[in-house]
């Protein structure tokens, strides 16, 4: 919970507070572990998949990469991989990480920093590879082509 509080930036009793209340609403599930209190979101309750889709669609990678990714000479940007896989339905475990596509001609640096700060919002390791407009469109293009040929999610197209 220290770990939470401190993400949040909110103070540890206040987040007691409010975990206690979710955990007499069975929203959440918790364990005590030596000093430690380990909690975890109920994923069984009847109000998970709303409760999930809610927090996704105003705090999740979408609206993060979204944010973090409006970079100078950004055309486009992409989630692939195994988190567009789960957003599309496919089974499996969580995702341990985030591949984004950056379209456009843009400063390597800026993007590699907006990487840093989704990573550091959304608790989860955010990898950016680039293209430009011409590499999307180039068939050749071997990551395009099995990007193009799975599960992946538009955030933006400037």
């Amino acid at each position: 919970m220290s770990d939470l509080a401190a993400r949040l930036k909110v103070p540890l009793s206040t987040l007691h507070r409010e975990v206690v209340r979710l955990d007499e609403a069975d929203l959440v599930t918790s364990r005590t572990l030596g000093r430690n209190r380990l909690v975890r979101a109920n994923t069984s309750h009847p109000a998970a998949p709303a409760l999930t889709q809610l927090l996704e669609i105003t705090f999740g990678p979408k609206v993060v990469i979204a944010e973090e990714f409006a970079v100078d000479g950004v055309e486009q940007v992409l989630i692939f991989g195994s988190w567009a896989a789960r957003y599309a339905g496919a089974a499996g475990p969580p995702p341990r990480d985030i591949d984004v596509l950056v379209v456009g001609k843009v400063d390597r640096a800026d993007v590699y920093d907006a990487a840093d700060r989704a990573q550091a919002r959304l608790g989860i390791e955010v990898n950016p590879v680039v293209r430009t407009a011409q590499q999307y469109q180039d068939p050749a293009d071997v990551l395009v082509a099995q990007i193009r040929a799975s599960a992946f999610t538009v955030v933006f197209e400037a």
